[in-house]
This record gives C-alpha cells, structure tokens and sequence, in this order.
C-alpha cells in the first residue's frame, strides 16, 4: 500500500508541477566495495575488500522519469586457490611422494561504467530515491605472483617436507556485464548543493585475470555503501 500510494503522488507531482521537481547535478561520492568469494571449477576467488570513488551526472524530470551516467574505481585484489583439500594419494610409494598446488594473489583496478534510471521524490530538503541501471566492468591487473607448494611425504612415518617457489602470475584483462541496483536520498543544505547518501549494488559474473587459474563463472554481488556531496546546477 506504502509503496503504491508513493507512485500515485509522484505521478500527480510530475503532472501538476515538472518544473518544481527537475533537477541537474553532478555528484562525488566515496564508498567501501565488499565483495563476495566464489567457487567453482575447481578454483576459489576471493575478492579484497576496498574503499573507491563514484562520479555521477544526474538528470531528474520528473519523479518518474530521472537518468544518471556514472563512472567509479576502486582496487580489485584477488586472491586464487584450488577448491577441495590437498590429500596424500592412496598409491604414494614406499619411497615417498610429493604433491604440488599452486595459488595466486593478483593485483588490478576496476573501472565502471553505468547508466541508470532513477524514481524519486523531493520532499522539503530531502529528495529519496531509487535506482536501477547497467554498465560495463573493466578489470586491468596490475601484476601477480603464483605461489608453488610441493609437500614431500616419507610414508608410514608422518614426516614431510615442504617446497615453496613464486613466480610471475601470467594475466589478462576481464570486462564483463554488469546490473546496478540501489537507493538512497540527497539533502539539500544549501540551495545548490547537498549530501548524497546512498547504497548501490552491482549484480556481475566473477572475473578471470590469472591465465593459470580458471574463473569460477559463478555470478557475484559487490556491496557500496556510499557518502558524498552533489552540486545543483
């Protein structure tokens, strides 16, 4: 009911009064990207979390019908590692038998695109909001190490001895869809300009940087939580 009585007030609004409620703004934002570990074929991926920045260019019509271009960037970090517990074979010989298994941890930054549709509502010096859209993902490795651990196991004695080499993570870059979702509110401490509080999710498949590594191609969700300030035009 709650919901269906805010549209039939903002379909009203936009109809008795366009003017009262059109607004252009470009906006700067600061958030935190928590990010989700897949797994998958054979593989686990495990996203760092990081702190980034949002530009936005918004234009609202009416409450019903506003749009925004977006672009943001935050470090993307990964680490890599085979899925499943590293176990002695049952045919290791008399003589002993070694088992080797590798992990990565890749350097990268993203970059996103979007563009996104936006309902709200101006009410006194607040203006609440919701927003859907879609884009593009852009992952460009910066660097990476493979790390290989050969275990040596003498039978029938519990002793091992370990190996460990690191070498250079061969990587590519990973652009992939993705779907944004999210809402918040401006409030306007002066007549142009503002504080922007909002959340936004985005929807995406799991990226594949290091060559040696398989992707999950598992579907993933990064959260931001965001703050920051808009200027009116």
């Amino acid at each position: 009911m709650q919901t269906r009585l805010f549209f039939i007030s903002a379909a009203l609004i936009s109809l008795l009064c366009p003017a009262c409620t059109a607004q252009t703004d470009v906006a700067a934002s600061l958030y935190g990207a928590f990010n989700q570990s897949t797994s998958g074929n054979g593989t686990i991926q495990s996203p760092a979390n990081s702190a980034g920045g949002l530009i936005e260019v918004r234009h609202i019509h009416n409450p019903l019908f506003g749009y925004e271009a977006t672009y943001s960037y935050n470090r993307a970090n990964q680490g890599l590692s085979p899925s499943g517990a590293i176990a002695i074979p049952a045919s290791c010989p008399t003589s002993g038998c070694t088992v080797t298994f590798s992990t990565a941890a890749i350097s990268s930054n993203a970059h996103e695109i979007t563009g996104d549709w936006v309902v709200s509502l101006k009410a006194g010096s607040f203006r609440p909001f919701v927003l859907a859209g879609g884009g593009l993902l852009l992952n460009l490795p910066t660097g990476g190490t493979i790390t290989t651990t050969a275990i040596t196991y003498v039978p029938n004695t519990g002793l091992s001895s370990e190996t460990i080499t690191t070498t250079a993570a061969v990587t590519s870059t990973s652009t992939k869809g993705v779907f944004v979702y999210g809402a918040g509110v401006d409030w306007a401490l002066l007549p142009h300009i503002g504080l922007r509080l909002q959340y936004r999710g985005n929807l995406y498949q799991a990226s594949s940087l290091a060559t040696a590594f398989s992707s999950t191609n598992a579907f993933t969700r990064t959260a931001e939580p965001m703050i920051g300030a808009y200027f009116r035009f």
